[in-house]
């Protein structure tokens, strides 16, 4: 039949499905990754830590179902060493899941991070009302605040990081550069002319720091960049220094105890990033030669000895196209990409931390490090408007992809979490290993495929779509992918016509064994045999994808569903468990992973459907809404003033980063309907123009 001119007995299919993951599965893995030591119950360490963090690092730190075997994921890092944890939580994570799961849990103030999470007087407090005897701080927050270390110190509590000295030394971007050039580390030369980046000195993660290409964003960037380094580390101090321009990141893990040993345990890739945060990562580097991979190494080693480092750092460096490689900073702190160190280590770096604080020296020498296998993390969160705005909201559905081998997840989220716009928006770290990177990545787009994330947008479908791009998989990256591959932002996958044909088929099967549930056989029209009904084996659907209306006939043979749709036939069969999200299908022979939301309507409902008014869009050339729940920072207008087309209006602080909304075109402001300090939810009216 055509696709057009529809015979009104046909049904009507709206489907839904989420994250274009008609892909192959991966066969399992056969590697593992183990840690090379196991714990020594002899060693005592410490009674009770407090955690001074939240999220995913709070949980992995106290209870992290990690690779110690990954088909049998069970090594609790504090638990296995019969240590008791205490979490920190503000009133709005009461119910977070680091705050259930831990011993002991104390409120340290209200949801804005300074009143809380960077309360030190109140952490201090906590520490003294729990006697816990050693505090873990996690990354982020207070993990490279030298004055929290000091008053640890002072109160005879051990901080689980390196001395105080190196949190100084390294923590402030301006003397750090100072001490790796005389240590005679590489570092960036030169400092005159654009491109320039300012950062944080006392910062990271890609908080406070910004590229500038001229004066005016050079302007904007110290601003931003100042705030957001005070929010987030309590230090608006920031350093300006040249950049590179499409290189590779690239970070060495160093690890040194209190008796003058360290080791480098390898590379981390890091290049993968948008807005300075980092999206996917990789160990080891494909770029790396073994000597450059050494001298990075050691140079890396020269730092922390340098400094006298003793604990789990990591010495970031930027590279170029000719494996020339610059200092860029040392993070004090354990990072969050850690884990697929761990993978191909075999080192629990936490586990390493918790020793060296106590005062045990190293078990490895530097032969002793091994890279085994391949690990990839992707870092689950929002890519959407532009990469940069944050997704917010309670997850209504969430189930994670465990059931697979050789899959590591590190949250601190559960089914009805709320995400909430005062903290990072960082949902979880997805990990992966395999023997090698195409295993490795085989396995990680069967994991983004088995995820399971409803109630806030997330950046599953940009993650798989990163590991699939033929640049990413032959290696051609630089911290520049992403705008290169993406420079309007990712807007979602487009299916090829095979692809799609076996998307259609798939919810035609889906909707058809619905019905056969619902209604328990089919009947067809005006065939009886007898009096008695004959199952129906023969269907016409239209099924619609997007804007297209699809026609198309189906048969049934036992559990095979045979599909003629666009010029195409597709064979899809499957366990049709119409209770999970997810559904396995063998489609065309090969095995497919779907996650579906079905609707299905009534001939009448269908059909009423259809005249359903479609929404207009709105005219945002006079009007200017909220793009994300957030706090006002400044308002830059007031009635009666005329801007300009890019002419900045307010902005919005969300989750840590600050947001300029800006003028579409030239006008005149009529009203302004929101003040600095304000709490606005998505599309709220903040400005009128006429």
């Amino acid at each position: 039949m055509a696709a057009h001119g529809l015979p009104p007995s046909l049904s009507r299919l709206l489907f839904a499905v989420k994250y274009g993951s008609l892909q192959s599965r991966c066969c399992a893995l056969h590697s593992k990754a183990q840690y090379s030591t196991v714990h020594n119950p002899g060693e005592k360490t410490f009674d009770k830590i407090l955690i001074a963090n939240r999220g995913e690092i709070a949980c992995r730190v106290r209870l992290l179902d990690t690779l110690i075997n990954f088909e049998h994921m069970n090594s609790h890092t504090c638990k296995k060493m019969g240590i008791q944890t205490v979490a920190v939580h503000s009133d709005v994570d009461s119910s977070a899941v680091h705050a259930k799961m831990a011993d002991e849990a104390v409120c340290v103030g209200p949801a804005p991070t300074s009143k809380s999470y960077l309360n030190m007087d109140a952490i201090m407090d906590a520490i003294r009302a729990t006697g816990a005897q050693a505090v873990h701080p996690g990354y982020g927050f207070l993990s490279e605040n030298k004055e929290f270390a000091k008053r640890l110190a002072a109160e005879g509590v051990a901080f689980i990081g390196p001395d105080t000295h190196a949190i100084q030394a390294m923590g402030d971007k301006i003397e750090s550069k100072l001490i790796a050039k005389a240590a005679k580390v590489n570092t960036i030369p030169g400092f005159d002319g654009y491109p320039v980046m300012i950062k944080a000195s006392a910062g990271g993660g890609g908080k406070g720091m910004r590229i500038s290409w001229n004066d005016e964003e050079t302007r904007e960037g110290f601003r931003f960049s100042s705030q957001e380094a005070a929010s987030s580390f309590g230090d608006d101090r920031l350093l300006i220094e040249k950049y590179i321009d499409n290189p590779r990141h690239i970070e060495i893990q160093v690890l040194a105890d209190k008796h003058g040993n360290a080791l480098w345990l390898n590379e981390r890739e890091c290049s993968i990033q948008r807005r300075n945060q980092k999206v996917v990562e990789e160990a080891p580097s494909t770029f790396l030669d073994p000597e450059t991979r050494r001298l990075m190494g050691e140079q890396a080693v020269q730092l922390a000895k340098a400094v006298q480092y003793s604990s789990a750092g990591t010495v970031e460096f930027l590279v170029d196209s000719k494996k020339n490689f610059y200092f860029l900073e040392m993070n004090t702190r354990l990072q969050v990409e850690h884990p697929i160190t761990e993978c191909i280590t075999g080192l629990d770096l936490v586990e390493q931390m918790i020793r060296v604080a106590k005062g045990y020296q190293l078990h490895h020498k530097q032969e002793d490090i091994p890279i085994n296998g391949w690990a990839i993390e992707s870092r689950v969160y929002d890519p959407y408007k532009s990469f940069g705005l944050p997704s917010i909201g309670r997850l209504s559905q969430y189930q994670e992809p465990l059931n697979l081998s050789n899959v590591r997840v590190d949250s601190g989220i559960q089914e009805g979490s709320d995400i909430s716009i005062y903290y990072d928006p960082m949902i979880s770290k997805l990990v992966t290993y395999g023997a090698t990177r195409a295993e490795a990545l085989a396995k990680m787009e069967d994991a983004l495929d088995n995820y399971v994330i409803r109630g806030v947008t997330h950046n599953i479908p940009l993650l798989r779509e990163i590991i699939t791009h033929p640049r990413f998989i032959s290696g051609d990256i630089s911290t520049n992918f992403l705008p290169e591959v993406y420079p309007d932002g990712f807007k979602g996958h487009q299916l090829e016509a095979d692809k799609r044909r076996e998307l259609l088929a798939s919810a035609a099967a889906l909707y058809i064994t619905a019905q056969l549930r619902a209604h328990r056989g089919l009947v067809c029209e005006a065939l009886m045999v007898s009096s008695a009904p004959v199952e129906c084996n023969h269907w016409e659907l239209c099924v619609e994808l997007g804007d297209g209306r699809h026609a198309m006939e189906v048969t049934k043979s036992g559990d095979v569903f045979t599909v003629e749709v666009d010029g195409g036939t597709v064979e899809v069969s499957g366990q049709w468990n119409l209770a999970s999200p997810l559904l396995p299908l063998t489609i065309n022979g090969s095995h497919r992973m779907l996650q579906f939301q079905l609707r299905v309507l009534s001939k009448l409902a269908a059909e009423l459907n259809s005249y359903m008014p479609e929404k207009v869009p709105e005219d945002t050339s006079s009007i200017l809404r909220s793009p994300m729940p957030g706090t006002i920072v400044a308002v830059s207008v007031k009635p009666g003033d005329t801007v300009a087309a890019g002419q900045e209006i307010c902005v919005i602080e969300a989750m840590k980063m600050q947001n300029s909304l800006t003028a579409v075109k030239q006008a005149k402001v009529k009203s302004v309907h929101c003040k600095p300090g304000e709490t606005v939810g998505e599309g709220d009216l903040l400005v009128e123009l006429e």
